[in-house]
């Protein structure tokens, strides 16, 4: 299990072990927000579960600490931690390509890819290389794969709550219904994930995947926050102006500038999500089809929005991916 510390890693180890899984748990030896945690507290975090420590990027590395013995199955839920130009073909791309290459020799036989259902339409720098390595799962007629697309988590959508909570305005773009998703928990995907471990119809599969019930566009996130706090409906609604003019002046000052190309990334990263829905893309009527986007699982947003409420946003932190 690649990527264990993140935040579906975790849940997928854990959902592994509860399944009577033999597992592997590879982390960083600083993982965690911010490299915050040491390999004692990523040991504690995963009871039932081998841990090991190393580095993706180096091939060496995963040869000696995690492929140093025969394993069937790999999950990957690695992933750039900025979206950045570099981190993401360094992550995205070459990190989840060496675990692969080293899998293979170790005699893996399944390859579990957490991707995203953004890339249906790559324009980001993470698009691009997340669908650069699933072209190379498919060409691979050795070993079979499954390639996992979740829509929005519910750590992205409720990036508001808090600031709701003391008083601000619910901000959205247009009149709040350009967008609309359908978030899964981490719970639910963690199970979707392990399901592909053994489940024969996912094999050689892109799977697209959200939570249950219907999609919800910005303004109905809003409205269900306000009503978990119990207050009416306070939005603020902003034109994609405000993204767009600043994010094509980043642009502009990149092709000069190279050390502001990642500044550029992280606003073009603003705009997509700001304008663009997390649900199955249908190329023939041009457009985002919510009901050929499937559901999965038990847990809802309002459920999550009523969790946060009483408990707090702890376990949901964005960290280094704060702009998403």
């Amino acid at each position: 299990m690649f990527g264990a510390t993140g935040y579906i890693g975790r849940f997928v180890v854990k959902e592994l072990v509860e399944r009577g899984y033999q597992v592997m748990a590879f982390a960083r030896e600083s993982s965690g927000i911010g490299g915050r945690k040491g390999q004692t507290d990523v040991m504690a975090d995963f009871p039932g579960a081998e841990v090991r420590f190393g580095d993706v990027t180096n091939p060496a590395s995963l040869a000696t600490h995690a492929f140093n013995a025969p394993t069937d199955v790999v999950i990957s839920c690695l992933a750039s931690r900025t979206g950045g130009k570099k981190d993401s073909w360094a992550i995205d791309y070459q990190a989840n390509l060496n675990t692969y290459n080293e899998g293979r020799k170790a005699g893996v036989a399944h390859f579990v890819m957490l991707s995203a259902i953004c890339v249906q339409k790559p324009i980001l720098e993470f698009q691009k290389a997340k669908l650069a390595f699933e072209t190379r799962l498919k060409e691979d007629t050795e070993i079979t794969h499954t390639i996992v697309r979740p829509t929005a988590f519910f750590k992205s959508i409720a990036g508001q709550f808090e600031s709701c909570r003391k008083g601000a305005p619910y901000v959205m773009f247009g009149n709040g219904e350009l967008t609309s998703c359908k978030p899964i928990s981490e719970k639910d995907l963690a199970c979707f994930l392990a399901n592909c471990v053994s489940q024969t119809d996912k094999v050689n599969q892109v799977l697209p995947i959200g939570g249950p019930g219907p999609a919800l566009s910005a303004r109905t996130q809003g409205e269900m926050l306000f009503k978990t706090l119990g207050r009416s409906p306070r939005m603020l609604s902003l034109p994609m102006a405000v993204m767009n003019a600043p994010t094509a002046l980043l642009e502009k000052v990149a092709t000069l500038l190279p050390a502001v190309e990642d500044t550029a990334e992280f606003a073009r990263i603003g705009c997509y999500y700001a304008s663009e829905s997390m649900l199955v893309w249908d190329e023939k009527r041009d457009c985002y089809d919510p009901d050929a986007t499937p559901s999965f699982g038990e847990d809802t947003l309002e459920q999550f929005f009523a969790r946060v409420y009483k408990e707090g946003m702890a376990g949901q932190e964005l960290g280094d991916a704060a702009l998403f």
